[in-house]
């Protein structure tokens, strides 16, 4: 496919993101617009950039010693509702019809703000997005998982009150020397509680393929985030598989934090009958929403308009929704499918 044929097809195709952190879409932008309707200064990762400028970061550490001092600027439950608004409606552009959106309570209580200010600005954010955007959206609360398990089981308890606006309980930050089994307990009452889980297994992480397993068999999550370290164990990928756990994969994240977009990864386990799915994670950071990832796994791999469109019909079957509307995104798939595809069999 040429250029502008691949971005015509992917940027027509609806989509459905289940990897992407509200903290990780603060533009530069945004950060300096909360700062000054706060009279607080710029954090130190913005006051040498020029208004064009992005954040600069090289691989992991660096980016979370960007990304959480940012964070200050967020401080009335406006400004959080300003900044899920501002994904939103950016994803709205981009053809995304359902989203399910991860955030990090902990990187706020730890610095003074209620739970309910961060709780409510984002689910006023969404609760906009849905009357003025006809979008679905959802949140996924996650620990920080470089954090203690009680701070995370205390947090847990924190959001209980707040069920009907969470679907489910996610496990992100700095891997290293935190494996999931650290939060199991967290994990097993948030199961009683009703919630769905998912964690992160970030690629190419010291004991990344014990962790992927720690999450699959002892905590039995629902999803995995990232994850592709999983092809170094084929028993695992015939479990996820079996179970229908889909990986929620980011290749242009991959790439800058990595060495590599693990776009052959997600192919080879694509193309194994693995759920996986392909998503923004940090779009703010990394420059990149829904579809420039799927652009970069377009031009990058060998995957076809079929399999293109397969990583979409993944992520809503997958996505935590109800049946009927699972069933009204997956008809509009199809039908964008037989429009776009004149070689499908019955096709326009």
């Amino acid at each position: 496919m040429a250029a502008d044929e691949i971005k015509t097809f992917i940027a027509g195709m609806p989509k459905a993101e289940l990897h992407v952190h509200l903290e990780g879409c603060m533009t530069p932008t945004l950060a300096r617009t909360l700062a000054s309707r706060n009279n607080l200064p710029l954090p130190d990762s913005l006051a040498s950039l020029d208004q064009s400028s992005g954040y600069s970061f090289h691989d992991l550490t660096s980016f979370l010693t960007v990304y959480y001092p940012n964070l200050g600027v967020l401080q009335t439950e406006v400004d959080f509702r300003d900044l899920a608004l501002t994904y939103l409606t950016h994803a709205h552009s981009q053809n995304v019809l359902h989203v399910e959106l991860f955030f990090d309570p902990q990187a706020h209580t730890s610095r003074g703000i209620p739970f309910p200010t961060v709780l409510r600005g984002y689910r006023a954010g969404i609760l906009t997005a849905q009357r003025t955007l006809n979008m679905s959206a959802s949140l996924i609360m996650c620990f920080l998982r470089d954090q203690s398990a009680e701070y995370a089981m205390a947090t847990l308890m924190e959001a209980l009150p707040f069920k009907d606006s969470i679907i489910g309980i996610g496990l992100d930050s700095d891997e290293r020397d935190n494996p999931p089994s650290k939060f199991a307990a967290a994990f097993q009452r948030a199961r009683k509680e009703g919630f769905l889980l998912t964690m992160h297994c970030d690629i190419d992480q010291p004991n990344s393929i014990q962790h992927i397993r720690q999450a699959v068999e002892e905590i039995q999550v629902d999803r995995i985030d990232h994850g592709t370290n999983i092809v170094e164990d084929p028993r695992l990928i015939d479990v996820a598989r079996d179970r229908g756990i889909g990986l929620t994969c980011c290749p242009v994240s991959n790439s800058i934090v990595t060495r590599d977009f693990k776009g052959r990864e997600i192919t080879s386990l694509l193309r194994a009958g693995v759920k996986v799915t392909v998503n923004s994670d940090d779009p703010a950071y990394f420059r990149a929403y829904a579809n420039e990832n799927m652009e970069k796994m377009a031009t990058d791999t060998d995957l076809t308009k079929q399999e293109l469109i397969q990583l979409q019909r993944n992520a809503f079957q997958i996505s935590w929704i109800s049946t009927w509307r699972r069933n009204h995104f997956l008809q509009k798939l199809d039908e964008y499918e037989k429009k776009t595809i004149t070689d499908l069999p019955n096709g326009a």
